[in-house]
């Protein structure tokens, strides 16, 4: 059966318009509260998974978060911090950027941080493929929020942001952590970073380098030693962050191409 209304309409045109359509956003139903504990964050998460529909590209970068929060909550039990309440804040407040973005974004697109746009706008678009949209979350959560994060949990407990601190100590063994969860998500993220990076960079060894969440990670970290020292010129902050925001937006972008059919 012949698609209707095709007009002059090419049947490439016009499958690409059916699978790019826009679609309409539900707000999703949260409670009101800011979570802020681990538990409160992992029970947040689960609620918006549950709420997405399974090919929605935020869906699949929830999924990835949701996973990987949940093993590190587990192999961090028994683990010994420096620092407990100082790693259990950022957490928090770090989940609470990206729950922020999508409540921005529902409300008022404008409001929303720029790097988080790519993937809110083109969460329907069929002809990206699931790790994409892990990717393109993870880009923006990583290399902007994570930097305000850091930032403003300093700020709040009166924490330096120091290397040689156990602030830093312990970020590091998250790291770790973190690399070990990664490991047990291998077959749905790590291949598929490979497979999609590889075909943009060539060099399979060079993606899994500049896709490492420990690389990122620390990436964030010295980020926020140049926002630290920025702390009593706000103008000049605010031009870093935007610059910041913006900068990361577009590496998201360049995550969402799509594919051929």
């Amino acid at each position: 059966m012949k698609p209707k209304n095709r007009g002059n309409m090419s049947l490439g045109d016009w499958l690409k318009g059916v699978l790019t359509r826009p679609q309409e956003d539900r707000a999703l139903v949260l409670p009101s509260d800011e979570p802020v504990s681990i538990a409160d964050v992992i029970a947040r998460m689960r609620l918006i998974q549950a709420q997405l529909p399974p090919a929605d590209g935020v869906a699949h970068f929830n999924k990835m978060y949701l996973a990987v929060t949940e093993d590190v909550l587990d192999r961090s039990i028994g683990h010994e911090f420096e620092d407990k309440e100082f790693v259990e804040r950022l957490d928090v407040v770090f989940a609470n950027l990206y729950f922020k973005a999508l409540d921005d974004y529902t409300l008022d697109p404008r409001s929303c941080a720029r790097c988080w746009n790519p993937l809110f706008q083109s969460r329907h678009n069929s002809r990206i493929a699931p790790i994409q949209f892990a990717l393109a979350g993870m880009n923006a959560h990583i290399n902007h929020d994570l930097v305000l994060a850091l930032e403003a949990t300093c700020r709040e407990m009166k924490r330096d942001l120091e290397r040689d601190s156990a602030q830093y100590r312990d970020f590091c063994r998250i790291n770790s952590l973190l690399a070990e969860a990664q490991e047990k998500i291998e077959p749905w993220f790590k291949k598929g970073v490979l497979g999609i990076l590889d075909r943009v960079l060539g060099q399979a060894d060079e993606a899994a380098e500049m896709w490492s969440m420990e690389r990122a990670r620390e990436n964030a970290w010295v980020q926020t030693e140049a926002l630290w020292l920025l702390r009593s010129q706000e103008q000049l902050a605010a031009r870093f962050l935007l610059a910041l925001d913006r900068t990361v937006g577009f590496a998201g972008r360049g995550l969402l191409f799509e594919r051929p059919f």
